[in-house]
């Protein structure tokens, strides 16, 4: 037969087989059809292992209104029966030194120096012996963690009752502070602004907060912590000193004044076109933002107040237009000062060098908290003194080490 024959015959035939190709549509239903029928073998295989997965549970609950007292009385009372009930779970000191008791009679020897060392099976041991409030500190999870290149495979047992010191104070302070969040939303708020608790946990200020509970503390330490009394007295002193025309704000004019009086005319007007301000001067929470920032600039809160001002162009990064804007400042006041003013390209060059950001033209905030010297370069750009103790840092260390010299010799 004709092979065109044959094609023709086929042709005419209606495709009935099984290899009659389906629509989408029919795909699609076909597809929703298996999925209901291996849907409700699976939840028909599961009805009977839990009735709870029936219903979807309350996840929301609404804070009282204010006029609600009922309601935020009781609130506030099972938050303080919560946090009892949290603090009790805690290590206290009669636990801790017996906890360290039995460190020391399980110790793995040699020792290490003067140093006591443990082994994971003696670990375990202690865990057992320690009573349940232990428990969480005796996992292979934390034994992994402390242990470095002992060749006995073995922690140290200062560093791991160190370790769980510091988890209980720190669940200590996370109890105290709760007791301070009135919402009960992991917050300590102050009219419209609020921290996260947990991040007062982790920041660098809370040893110091901290320390003020201690009655017996020196004048020295008090001066050299920023939330004591003292120390919250000199930041006051020197506002009132600025603030020449004594109504109770600062003008660009007056804040100019501030430190050593060289920081650029350009950055103060940055300061005053962010920040806020109430008739183009600033009140003494502005100020205290401002201070903090400046005393502190190693801190990644810090270098993100400056970053700000500095990113004139709003883009999240500098460039070499930003950094020339800021420098042609400092150019200008070593002019006024008789200084021979630095070639902006050394300077320049001098950041990038330091920085090192991801990309050689830009640099973003992570890049100066990361390069550990945000602190330098905003200081470079911002004030002129910072910017002459940087350039002359080594005839500094110098003339340093010489005067060290004559008074050793005396």
């Amino acid at each position: 037969m004709d092979w065109k024959e044959v094609l023709r015959r086929r042709l005419a035939t209606p495709n009935t087989g099984p290899n009659k190709k389906k629509s989408e549509q029919e795909l699609k239903d076909e597809e929703m059809d298996l999925f209901t029928k291996y849907y409700s073998e699976w939840k028909g295989g599961r009805k009977n292992t839990n009735e709870f997965y029936k219903t979807i549970p309350r996840f929301y609950y609404r804070l009282p209104a204010e006029d609600e007292v009922l309601l935020q009385k009781l609130r506030e009372e099972s938050r303080a029966v919560f946090l009892q009930r949290k603090s009790r779970e805690l290590l206290d000191n009669e636990e801790l030194q017996n906890l360290w008791f039995l460190l020391d009679k399980h110790q793995t020897p040699p020792m290490i120096g003067e140093e006591a060392m443990i082994n994971y099976e003696n670990f375990l041991k202690v865990g057992e012996k320690a009573g349940p409030k232990c428990k969480q500190f005796f996992t292979a999870k934390v034994f992994a963690k402390l242990l470095h290149t002992d060749s006995y495979g073995r922690i140290s047992i200062m560093q791991f009752f160190n370790y769980v010191m510091r988890k209980v104070w720190l669940h200590q302070t996370r109890i105290g502070l709760s007791l301070y969040d009135v919402a009960g939303q992991g917050y300590l708020r102050e009219s419209v602004r609020k921290i996260k608790i947990q991040d007062i946990l982790a920041c660098s200020f809370l040893d110091d907060l901290l320390e003020l509970r201690d009655e017996e503390l020196s004048k020295e330490s008090q001066e050299t912590n920023w939330f004591s009394a003292p120390s919250a007295l000199r930041v006051y002193g020197q506002y009132l000193n600025l603030d020449k025309d004594h109504n109770g704000m600062l003008s660009k004019e007056e804040l100019s004044r501030y430190g050593t009086a060289t920081m650029t005319n350009v950055f103060l007007d940055r300061v005053f076109q962010e920040c806020l301000t109430y008739d183009g001067e600033m009140d003494y929470k502005t100020y205290l933002d401002f201070v903090l920032a400046l005393e502190n600039r190693k801190e990644p809160a810090a270098l993100q107040y400056i970053f700000k001002l500095l990113d004139i162009e709003n883009k999240g990064y500098l460039n070499v237009f930003s950094l020339n804007y800021f420098f042609r400042a400092i150019q200008e006041l070593m002019k006024i000062h008789g200084q021979d003013p630095v070639s902006f390209q050394d300077v320049k060059d001098e950041i990038f060098d330091m920085v090192k950001p991801k990309d050689p033209l830009k640099i973003s905030l992570q890049d100066l908290i990361n390069s550990n010297q945000g602190d330098t370069v905003t200081t470079i750009l911002i004030d002129l003194n910072g910017f002459w103790t940087y350039e002359n840092r080594e005839v500094l260390v110098a003339n340093d080490n010489e005067n060290s010299g004559d008074l050793d010799d005396t």
